[in-house]
């Protein structure tokens, strides 16, 4: 990049999700074939901010990266003093769609990392037909909790902290200082009690185990990511989703761990790269036959 102004624009959108108004805040930047990108549970856009100021990239795809209710820049719904968060499978389903919807996309490549990778897979087996393809990073069927999330909403600790911390264990040994804290530093930043209700979809919903057979790839590629330093979905956890799924790929990553487009961009892009020319020539062969 020689200009000092980012090519990535930001706005908010309108939307309801099973009959809840929300405002979303989301990022774009790009042409053409559009890419849904979800961040990780108790984070937001930034994380894939290196995707969207990438011109070998943005040449040919149109990225939208949301903030999810609750997290960055996107206000929890009215009410929400008096409400408990937790993440739920039919929610979280609801709000890409909306999302979709609200955009006007046209059946978009949806590319999630941890909890989104999961609702990516979800999406695949149960409404292939919105989207064209899915890459699913440091996705899997499910993992229970080794660690208790309760510790990330009490008086008396920094939820933020301890999310940090959590996830400091995830990033690879290899991945550049500044972009480990700054990784770091978007857990550090997290509503009360959100890392909690996110990771409570993440680590108590095993209704995907089932639906994993129903996924036809043939219809829509999936490619799962996963980095090899991951220790919260391992790469033994993402061969036995990939196995469970005819026809996805399965790629794990050298020197990166469960937060990759992160940690360290410049050793996730090619593994992104190769990624997108799956879908594309997925697409291709689509539109050939």
């Amino acid at each position: 990049m020689t200009s000092p102004i980012e090519p990535i624009v930001g706005r908010y959108v309108r939307l309801s999700v099973d009959g809840t108004p929300h405002r979303i805040y989301f990022e774009e930047a790009g042409n053409g074939r559009p890419v849904v990108c979800l961040h990780t549970a108790g984070a937001d856009t930034r994380q894939w901010r290196f995707v969207l100021n990438d011109p070998a990239f943005t040449q040919s795809h149109r990225f939208l990266a949301f903030d999810m209710p609750w997290h960055g820049k996107s206000l929890p719904p009215e009410g929400f003093e008096t409400a408990e968060y937790l993440l739920t499978t039919q929610a979280y389903l609801a709000t890409v769609l909306a999302f979709c919807d609200a955009l006007g996309l046209d059946r978009p490549i949806l590319a999630g990392c941890s909890m989104g990778g999961r609702i990516a897979l979800q999406l695949a087996a149960l409404h292939p037909e919105r989207f064209s393809g899915f890459i699913a990073i440091e996705a899997s069927d499910f993992q229970a909790a080794w660690y208790d999330i309760d510790w990330f909403h009490r008086p008396d600790a920094h939820g933020g902290e301890m999310g940090a911390a959590l996830v400091s264990a995830n990033i690879a040994p290899q991945a550049p200082q500044a972009e480990r804290w700054n990784t770091q530093w978007m857990f550090m930043q997290s509503g009360p009690g959100v890392f909690r209700g996110d990771l409570s979809f993440y680590t108590r919903d095993d209704s995907l185990v089932a639906r994993l057979g129903s996924i036809d790839t043939r219809r829509t590629p999936v490619h799962i990511m996963c980095g090899e330093y991951d220790m919260t979905c391992t790469p033994e956890d993402a061969k036995r989703t990939a196995d469970a799924i005819d026809g996805a790929t399965l790629v794990i990553m050298k020197e990166l761990g469960h937060f990759p487009m992160s940690e360290n961009p410049a050793a996730f892009r090619p593994y992104f790269e190769k990624a997108l020319e799956r879908m594309a020539l997925h697409h291709g062969v689509l539109t050939d036959a």
